[in-house]
């Protein structure tokens, strides 16, 4: 299978900086997958799991915000977060989703305290199926 080169960088550093067969990614209006020789496009990202095929080997990531850009057979992933799954903390996403939801179910919570603990589930719960294998 053809390769493309993949760059993923967030504001941590970079993430992964090589050749790929398939990227598959998470944008604001679904699941996009890049392989070589795809057009030219650019996407923001939205908030999912996204797939990396390097050497017949798939890998997995949280992947979260940013943007996306394939220009002239280049693809850079820049997102807000990036996590590899075998990096990823389940207990800490456990307990994220866990302060989450109490925070939701809070009758005095305000309402961009609710907007935040929404965010915040979300984020836990991409992180959770991403580090727990769920496909």
């Amino acid at each position: 299978m053809k390769s493309f080169p993949l760059k993923v960088v967030t504001p941590d550093g970079l993430a992964f900086d090589g050749e790929a067969e398939e990227l598959v990614v998470r944008t604001t209006s679904g699941d996009l997958g890049i392989m070589a020789g795809h057009v030219n496009c650019v996407a923001p990202l939205g908030m999912g799991r996204a797939m990396v095929v390097t050497e017949g080997k798939k890998r997995y990531a949280a992947c979260m915000g940013g943007i996306l850009s394939v220009i002239a057979g280049e693809v850079r992933l820049v997102p807000t977060t990036f996590e590899w799954a075998e990096n990823i903390d389940l207990a800490r996403a456990e307990g994220a989703e866990a302060r989450a939801r109490k925070m939701l179910e809070d009758k005095n919570t305000s309402q961009i305290e609710i907007r935040m603990a929404e965010a915040r589930l979300r984020r836990a719960l991409v992180r959770e199926n991403v580090a727990s294998g769920v496909r």
